[in-house]
């Protein structure tokens, strides 16, 4: 199956607290987006101002060509990924096109390793993490949190490398954990730890699924959470295996 991931970074620029819910400063918009097929095209989603340079965001119509170029290639059977693709690229990408139901659709078939990593430990992991733990060679350009400073300053190729370089790495980790059988990650210590995934499931699958063990944590992050907005777009809030 022939492999696409894709990323997105916002514009708008807020002092994040520590173990502050970022969904305070939501709604977020769209500076610009990246698509990489494994081993194949690679393309840049923004748009220009009136002067031909990138715009602070990109208009609805581009926007919504980013969701149907990834529809497409759903149907083309493009395994689609996105690292926590689920609860934040595809949410803004259908508010930036005002298509939260094409969004929505298309967030049930990708695959977002870090969603099923969640739903089998209990909390979230860092897309560098799992790289280094991988041990994927390419490294993290940039902070996510200085992209949308970075790119009202104009460094807008910096900002576009960044994106696309988030692309690349998780076609890497996909194939990698495709590979081992396993996810592995660099713990705060700099032990690596690992969780079992013997395949990768979509996000419908994985919604499916039973919600991981979180009691041995004092506030753990519900599942629900990541996809909430589906269940909006979409009318359904019943997820039952069939």
């Amino acid at each position: 199956m022939k492999l696409l991931s894709f990323d997105i970074e916002i514009s708008d620029v807020f002092e994040l607290g520590k173990y502050e819910d970022m969904e305070k400063y939501a709604p977020f918009h769209m500076s610009v987006g990246a698509t990489a097929i494994h081993k194949g095209e690679e393309r840049m989603w923004y748009s220009d101002d009136e002067e031909g340079r990138p715009a602070l965001n990109l208009t609805q119509e581009s926007a919504h060509d980013l969701l149907e170029y990834l529809y497409e290639k759903q149907q083309k059977g493009f395994m689609v990924c996105a690292w926590n693709g689920l609860g934040f690229d595809l949410k803004w990408i259908g508010y930036q096109s005002d298509d939260m139901a094409l969004a929505a659709r298309i967030a049930l078939k990708i695959y977002d390793p870090m969603f099923q990593f969640f739903n089998q430990a209990g909390f979230p992991v860092a897309l560098a993490k799992v790289a280094e733990g991988m041990g994927i060679p390419q490294m993290k350009l940039m902070d996510g949190a200085d992209a949308p400073k970075q790119w009202r300053a104009g460094n807008y190729q910096e900002v576009m490398d960044y994106c696309l370089s988030d692309c690349q790495m998780t076609n890497h980790i996909v194939r990698a954990i495709q590979q081992a059988r396993q996810v592995r990650w660099v713990m705060g210590r700099g032990h690596i730890s690992s969780q079992p995934m013997s395949r990768l499931k979509s996000v419908e699958e994985v919604i499916r699924d039973p919600g991981p063990d979180q009691s041995w944590m004092d506030n753990p992050l519900p599942k629900t959470k990541f996809y909430e907005w589906v269940e909006k777009a979409t009318g359904r809030k019943t997820w039952v295996k069939i």
